[in-house]
C-alpha cells in the first residue's frame, strides 16, 4: 500500500512538472528569440554606421592674414570749442558776424558801448605832448645843473603814470570788443542789438572741426595696447545710410583709469580737411591690438574642446581623422594653430559634431 502511493504521487509530480513547463515555454522561447534578434541587429547598425558618408565641407589650410580688433563706441568732438562773451558789462551797439559762417583769429565779432572810455583816452592822449616836452625841460636844465634829480624825477614819473593810464583805458576799450580767439565756425547767436551784455552772457560759440578729435574709452585690459600714434578706424553713417570708415591716430591717452568704470580715456585726431563730419556723432571705433601676416588660422566653429583640448577633424582619403592642436591668438571668426596641422590639410569646417575616428566622408564644398 506504502509502495502504490509513493508510485501515485511521483506520477502526480511529473505531471505538474510537464505542465509547468508547457506554461512556461512559449514566454521562454520568446526571450531566446528577442536576445537572437539583437544580437543580429547590434551587427547590423555597426556595418550601416560603417557604410555612412558624412557630406562635408572643407577648407584647403594656408597662411593668411590675422588681426585681433577690439571695437568699442565713442563721439566726434572739435578740436577747439569755446562760449564766447564780453569781458566787460555794456549795450551791444553792433553785431558783425554772420551766424554759421568761418571767422579768422582776431576778427571782430560784436561790440558794446565804449564812447565814455573813448572819450577819457582822447583827455589822457591830449595831455601827452605837455608831459613829454616837461620832461625834456626838466631833463636839459639837469643837465646845467640848473635844477636838482628830484625835480626831474617828479615829471619823469607823472608822465609815465600819463601813459599807464592811457594803456589802461585802452584794455578797457579792448574789452569791449568780441574778438575770435582762434580760426574756427561760429554758432547761433544768442542776442541781438540793443541788448545789455555781462561777462556772463554768451553771444555765440566759437568751434574749430579740422582737425577733428575722436574721443572713446577702453576697457583696462587694452591699456597696454593702445598709446599716442596708434592708428584706428572709426565707422559712422553717411547721410544715405551707407557705412562710411575713416582712418585716424590716438594722440592723446588718459594718464589714469577711471576707477568707477575700470576704462581709460582716448583721444585720436583725423584731419577732416573737407569738414564733412560736423562733432557730436556716435562712432564705432576698431583697435588693432595684434597683426599677424602668416599666420595658419582656421573658423573657430571647426574646433571640438574635448577633455581640456581642441579637435579638429582632417580629410584624409575620404576619411575623418582627429588631430589635437594648440592654438594661439583668436579673433571673432578665426583662431590661429601654433601646433598640429600644416599648411595644404584638408579641414573639415562642417558637422564636425557627428564626425568620429574613421567615419567616410564625401566633400560637398571645398574652399
Amino acid at each position: 500500500m506504502t509502495k502504490n502511493r509513493v508510485i501515485k504521487w511521483g506520477v502526480i509530480g511529473v505531471i505538474v512538472l510537464l505542465i509547468a513547463g508547457m506554461i512556461a515555454y512559449p514566454q521562454i522561447k520568446n526571450k531566446w528569440k528577442a536576445e537572437k534578434d539583437a544580437n543580429e541587429v547590434v551587427p547590423s547598425a555597426s556595418k550601416q554606421l560603417e557604410k555612412r558618408v558624412l557630406n562635408i565641407n572643407a577648407e584647403v589650410l594656408k597662411y593668411q592674414h590675422l588681426t585681433d580688433k577690439a571695437i568699442v563706441t565713442g563721439s566726434t568732438i572739435p578740436d577747439e570749442e569755446v562760449d564766447l562773451s564780453f569781458e566787460s558789462s555794456g549795450k551791444i551797439v553792433a553785431i558783425y558776424f554772420e551766424e554759421g559762417t568761418h571767422v579768422k583769429e582776431g576778427d571782430l565779432l560784436a561790440k558794446i558801448n565804449d564812447k565814455p572810455l573813448q572819450a577819457e583816452l582822447k583827455k589822457l592822449e591830449a595831455q601827452v605832448p605837455l608831459a613829454k616836452d616837461r620832461v625834456y625841460r626838466q631833463h636839459t636844465l639837469l643837465q646845467k645843473d640848473a635844477v636838482s634829480q628830484e625835480a626831474y624825477e617828479q615829471v619823469a614819473t607823472e608822465y609815465e603814470k600819463l601813459m599807464a593810464d592811457i594803456e589802461l583805458v585802452k584794455a578797457n576799450i579792448a574789452q569791449t570788443e568780441l574778438r575770435a580767439p582762434f580760426d574756427g565756425i561760429v554758432g547761433l547767436r544768442n542776442v541781438s542789438e540793443g541788448a545789455y551784455a555781462s561777462p556772463t552772457t554768451i553771444v555765440t560759440k566759437l568751434t574749430r572741426i579740422t582737425p577733428l578729435k575722436i574721443e572713446f574709452s577702453i576697457p583696462e585690459r587694452y591699456s597696454t595696447d593702445v598709446k599716442q600714434g596708434t592708428p584706428i578706424v572709426f565707422k559712422m553713417n553717411t547721410a544715405d545710410g551707407t557705412l562710411a570708415e575713416y582712418h585716424a591716430k590716438v594722440y592723446a591717452v588718459e594718464s589714469i583709469i577711471d576707477e568707477e568704470t575700470r576704462s581709460l580715456r582716448v583721444r585720436a585726431t583725423y584731419p577732416n580737411t573737407d569738414e564733412s563730419i560736423i562733432p557730436g556723432r556716435y562712432a564705432s571705433i576698431e583697435i588693432t591690438r595684434h597683426q599677424i601676416d602668416n599666420a595658419l588660422a582656421i573658423p573657430s566653429e571647426a574646433v571640438i574642446p574635448e577633455m581640456g583640448k581642441n579637435v579638429v577633424y582632417v580629410y584624409r582619403g575620404g576619411i575623418a581623422e582627429p588631430a589635437e592642436i594648440e592654438l594661439g591668438l583668436r579673433t571673432e571668426s578665426h583662431v590661429q594653430v601654433l601646433n598640429g596641422l600644416t599648411v595644404g590639410d584638408t579641414l573639415i569646417t562642417s558637422g564636425v559634431m557627428q564626425l568620429r575616428t574613421g567615419m567616410k566622408v564625401s566633400i560637398d564644398q571645398l574652399k
